[in-house]
């Protein structure tokens, strides 16, 4: 029944997801990467929220409250303040400047180079860290979901092996064809059933703590038996202490959700400003509420582990492994087989979105941009296939090697973003304060950014005991030299104006300001609830 229900939510998903987007003129590049420009709020909302709703989350961040509890919410409360940054002062630059991706952007305000290096920098790191990531914590959860080590008849390796060929075979089916609007598409649907299936995995788990009490009395349970399991900010000692906030976990939160091309690219895609922002909103709504999926469970599976020696066994002491027992523990047989489903559309949606960015990457900043500026249509589209076949492929053969048998995935995944989230930031920034800084001012920066955060990133340097402050210091002073660069001639001689290419309609959303304020007071206010 497990099995059968899987494959049919599954099938139902693509059914769904060809009969809604054939013919909708993805042989162009305008509908092949940005969907033709036609995303209303609803969509782009589902499409950013499973997009980041992936292992890296649902298993990754699960794992990490099992071992510390509710203070690693950070990365989800934080993320919709960010989401605020992006809807009001972000994406109204982006659709200014009509860009489908963000080293476009950089090409209008530092010059090719800097264009260059960014394409380049994004698409490495999308195959040699977030996809391995994405691939390898999804077959991990995949296979304890559905016991697919005993029902196979395979090892734990192999088992992985099996798991990620399938994900990345199906996943590549989306994005290598359909382009964004079929991601966009499937990640709703399977958006709604991760929000169905994720809430019912909270609850019957609080239930199993319960145990024939309400559900309140289950967080009373766990409370009683770790005084320190809800609580909001985090100790010196932990991963993500409170100072944290403030530093490295809000710098990585604002350029995932404000700069991360492989995120902000369903924003592209906006019909017009006002249903970007709507979308945003919405997103940034669903992140702040996010901890009851992607941290709640992890934290009632510590106590699990204490107080049932089965569950124990199952999960063996290792954190990525508790999810997937959950899902095998307290979901009744049929609604297994869905919510593995769902789990694997989560997975497809940030595997296809990465491999679709990658595509419009290399395609329209490479490709078109630099090496074949006469090249048709189709021939563009065609490449950017190509390029999603390449970096997926490698991406399978590096994920278990990676990743396999490390310990405390997340917060190591979150590091190595570091190395170049951090100098890319850094040169937005800059290039917003200082409208006369100039392309080799901003390449400098970037090329010195990336050689500190890999140096201290695998050396382990931290910074008050933290590698977050590392970051924020690193990030500080990298805005310091663009500006000192700039100061010492390498600058434009006139401003930087940016130029409206009447791509979509610009009037703003009119209730976005209300909007925003209220969420952000809404992401303190968790904050300020789970302190006291």
């Amino acid at each position: 029944m497990t099995i059968a229900t899987f494959f049919f939510f599954t099938a139902l998903v693509a059914v769904a997801t060809w009969l809604i987007t054939r013919g909708g003129g993805e042989a162009t590049d305008e509908g092949y990467f940005l969907a033709g420009r036609s995303l209303t709020g609803v969509f782009i909302a589902g499409s950013l929220l499973l997009t980041n709703l992936s292992t890296e989350q649902l298993i990754g961040l699960n794992a990490a409250a099992f071992d510390e509890g509710l203070s690693v919410m950070a990365w989800e409360v934080v993320a919709g303040i960010s989401l605020v940054a992006l809807a009001l002062i972000f994406l109204p630059r982006y659709l200014k400047s009509g860009i489908a991706t963000i080293p476009q952007l950089f090409q209008e305000r530092y010059g090719s180079g800097v264009q260059i290096a960014t394409t380049g920098i994004f698409v490495v790191a999308y195959m040699l860290i977030l996809l391995p990531f994405v691939l390898y914590l999804g077959a991990r959860g995949l296979s304890g979901m559905l016991q697919l080590e005993s029902r196979l008849g395979l090892s734990e390796i192999q088992t992985l092996w099996t798991v990620i060929i399938f994900i990345a075979i199906v996943g590549g089916g989306y994005a290598i064809w359909g382009g964004l609007k079929a991601v966009a598409v499937s990640d709703t649907f399977n958006g709604a059933g991760l929000l169905i299936g994720g809430l019912l995995i909270t609850y019957y788990t609080l239930n199993k703590v319960a145990d024939g009490g309400t559900l309140f009395s289950a967080f009373t349970k766990i409370a009683e038996h770790d005084p320190d399991a809800f609580r909001s900010l985090g100790t010196m000692q932990e991963d993500v202490s409170w100072p944290t906030l403030f530093t490295g976990v809000l710098l990585l939160n604002f350029f995932y959700w404000s700069t991360n091309q492989q995120i902000i690219q369903r924003t592209f895609g906006a019909k017009n400003l006002a249903e970007g922002q709507k979308g945003v909103m919405l997103a940034a709504f669903f992140k702040i509420c996010a901890p009851l999926i992607l941290v709640v469970p992890g934290i009632a599976a510590a106590y699990l582990v204490d107080t049932d020696p089965a569950f124990a066994e199952v999960v063996d002491g290792k954190a990525d492994k508790a999810y997937g027992a959950l899902v095998a523990s307290v979901l009744p047989e049929a609604l297994g087989g869905f919510f593995a489903a769902v789990v694997v559309g989560s997975i497809l949606s940030t595997f296809n979105s990465v491999l679709n960015s990658s595509a419009t990457l290399f395609s329209l900043d490479i490709y078109k941009h630099h090496l074949r500026p006469e090249a048709s249509t189709r021939e563009v589209v065609i490449t950017g296939q190509l390029c999603s076949f390449i970096v997926g492929l490698i991406a399978v053969i590096l994920a278990p090697t990676l990743f396999y048998g490390r310990e405390e995935i997340f917060g190591f995944f979150q590091k190595l973003n570091g190395v170049y989230f951090i100098p890319i930031l850094a040169i937005m920034i800059a290039g917003m304060l200082h409208k006369k800084a100039d392309g080799l001012s901003a390449l400098t920066t970037l090329i010195v950014g990336l050689v500190i955060m890999a140096v201290g990133t695998f050396s382990g340097t931290t910074l008050f005991g933290s590698g977050y402050h590392f970051m924020a210091a690193v990030f500080v002073g990298l805005i310091a030299l663009q500006m000192t660069l700039a100061a010492l001639g390498l600058r434009r001689d006139e401003p930087y104006v940016q130029k409206d290419v009447g791509a979509v309609d610009l009037t703003p959303w009119r209730g976005a300001p209300y909007v925003g304020t209220g969420l952000i007071l809404f992401a303190i206010g968790v904050y300020v609830f789970f302190a006291i």
